[in-house]
């Protein structure tokens, strides 16, 4: 297949997000966090967690716009790390739609999720792909038919707090249950940014008398 066009990812946040944001008080922790976590290749981290994954889950976009998207699923590390700057996903026989990969021919972008159920953590990156029928290039790969060629371009890591492991996650709210507040709100650079109510949370566990 031809090599998908290049695209600049969009702003990470647009006009949407960011009234909300407003609206809820959480632009500064959104700046914060896109500050500190924002990257454009894969580091070590980011590799490391790839390598073990037996899914991801990848977003595609239509000629005209409509998102979808699919789970792929392999042995663990079925997702290949070819360089800091190129995945290589594997496709398997399926039901013969080929919307993912039809939708990557149309538009080249794509956006994947790497879920790590045992720490908890997510991963997402934004990039652009090709699709390869070439033998040689799906030669490494026992099985798969095509290959998803991707070029990371955003990455960012995410917090797991309401991935459910072995039973619902402690953080879900819940009737008569405070959910506590995830360890990362309570790292030095952060406290700062957050919402007023979470500052608050915090100024009243570190007072003795409350």
């Amino acid at each position: 297949m031809e090599d998908a066009v290049q695209h600049s990812p969009s702003p990470l946040y647009g006009d949407g997000a960011r009234a909300l944001q407003d609206e809820l008080e959480t632009r500064r922790l959104a700046d914060k966090l896109a500050d500190w976590t924002l990257h454009g290749e894969l580091s070590d981290d980011d590799i490391a967690l790839i390598e073990v994954q037996p899914t991801v889950w990848i977003s595609t976009v239509d000629a005209e716009g409509w998102p979808d998207v699919s789970y792929k699923g392999g042995d663990p590390g079925f997702v290949h790390v070819a360089s800091r700057n190129e995945l290589q996903i594997p496709s398997y026989d399926g039901n013969g739609m080929m919307r993912t990969l039809g939708n990557i021919v149309d538009t080249g972008r794509v956006a994947l999720l790497f879920v790590d159920m045992g720490r908890p953590w997510r991963m997402r990156l934004h990039g652009t792909a090709r699709v390869s029928i070439d033998p040689a290039e799906l030669a490494p790969h026992h099985g798969a038919q095509a290959l998803i060629v991707v070029t990371p371009q955003r990455i960012f890591p995410n917090c797991g707090r309401y991935i459910h492991n072995d039973g619902p996650s402690v953080y879900v709210p819940r009737p008569g249950v405070r959910p506590p507040l995830p360890e990362w709100k309570r790292y030095e650079g952060f406290r700062e940014v957050l919402p007023p109510a979470d500052q608050a949370r915090l100024d009243a566990e570190s007072d003795p008398d409350s």
